[in-house]
């Protein structure tokens, strides 16, 4: 697995867990959001990851920006697409639509 990837996967854990804590139980209605984190994460840290890959080819890291390679842009857009249509999702099932639409739009 990739390190963008696994980094996407536990730092987003978060929203679960808060979910969880609050509520006590955990409800498919925040896996949009758990997936939005995903996607924002791999956004942000593949670009981070092009800084590095001359060193991660030297110790074997296998890191989304070598995966990706010249088609880095086009993943990029597919992840953040995700992230803002996942956004979306999360804003349709919560109780404050208005805030989170705004914000969404807001990027879009």
């Amino acid at each position: 697995m990739q390190p963008q990837a696994f980094l996407g996967l536990t730092f987003n854990w978060g929203a679960l867990l808060g979910y969880a804590a609050v509520h006590g139980y955990l409800d498919w209605q925040i896996l949009p959001l758990y997936a939005h984190g995903v996607c924002w994460t791999l956004v942000y840290d593949t670009i981070y990851a092009h800084q590095d890959k001359d060193d991660d080819i030297v110790v074997g890291i296998k890191s989304t920006a070598l995966l990706f390679g010249d088609n880095t842009t086009a993943y990029l857009a597919a992840f953040a697409a995700g992230s803002i249509g996942f956004l979306s999702m999360t804003g349709d099932h919560s109780a404050s639509e208005m805030p989170i639409d705004c914000s969404v739009h807001g990027v879009v």
